[in-house]
């Protein structure tokens, strides 16, 4: 429908650590976080990095050939990543662009 956005879901995982993830209007994860927070203040910042951050985006084919994104902070760490591969470049760019890259 129009006017439907995509949900983020913060919730804690097996290691009691706080996490997010982007879910579709189809149900899909379509980003999610690469590691676990301590706070969640912490994982919610991580996830409203949105387009203002300085991130460095990389792409890249992984072993099956198909293709994903990661972004990294301006220290080198991965704050985020695809949550699967994607057949085309330009599939992926496209998910990556709901976490924010602009090209």
């Amino acid at each position: 429908m129009a006017g439907e956005r995509d949900k983020f879901e913060v919730y804690k995982d097996k290691r009691g650590e706080w996490r997010w993830r982007r879910i579709a209007t189809n149900g899909k994860i379509v980003g999610a976080a690469s590691e676990g927070y301590k706070s969640k203040a912490d994982c919610e910042a991580n996830m409203n990095r949105g387009y203002k951050a300085s991130d460095k985006w990389e792409f890249y084919t992984d072993k099956r050939g198909q293709y994903r994104w990661r972004r990294k902070a301006s220290n080198g760490q991965v704050v985020g990543a695809s949550s699967e591969g994607y057949l085309s470049e330009d599939d992926c760019k496209a998910n990556a662009a709901r976490q924010g890259y602009r090209a």
